[in-house]
């Protein structure tokens, strides 16, 4: 079995999981809306990430970090942000899926962050 290029995305899987399971784990499951976008954007985010360890992809990393954006403006968006569990929830994991998509974009030298970043310097 090979080395996964990015141990990022084996991260970002994990978060996947734990977005899908979250719901019930922190019982805001009877929340509808939250609920749903836990569960929707987890198995997107574990998708992409499980896509992206078998055969990474720049782009992979790029909806990573939109997925990310999505969960850190979702509770406002979506009127959940008075459960303040689900809120926190939302912005934490938001916040650590786009940390970990830039960084991978940063640090891969096939990846464009990372080429702009060699030619500017």
């Amino acid at each position: 079995m090979t080395r996964p290029k990015h141990w990022q995305d084996a991260v970002n899987a994990v978060l996947g999981a734990w977005l899908v399971l979250s719901p019930w784990a922190l019982r805001f499951n009877a929340d509808t809306p939250a609920m749903a976008n836990f569960v929707v954007i987890g198995l997107a985010l574990l998708a992409v990430a499980l896509g992206a360890l078998v055969a990474p992809r720049e782009w992979e990393e790029w909806v990573e970090g939109a997925l990310g954006l999505w969960l850190i403006a979702s509770p406002w968006l979506l009127r959940f942000s008075g459960e303040q569990v689900a809120m926190r929830n939302a912005v934490i994991s938001g916040v650590v899926i786009v940390a970990l998509a830039l960084w991978t974009l940063a640090t891969d030298k096939q990846f464009s962050l990372a080429r702009q970043k060699q030619t500017v310097e």
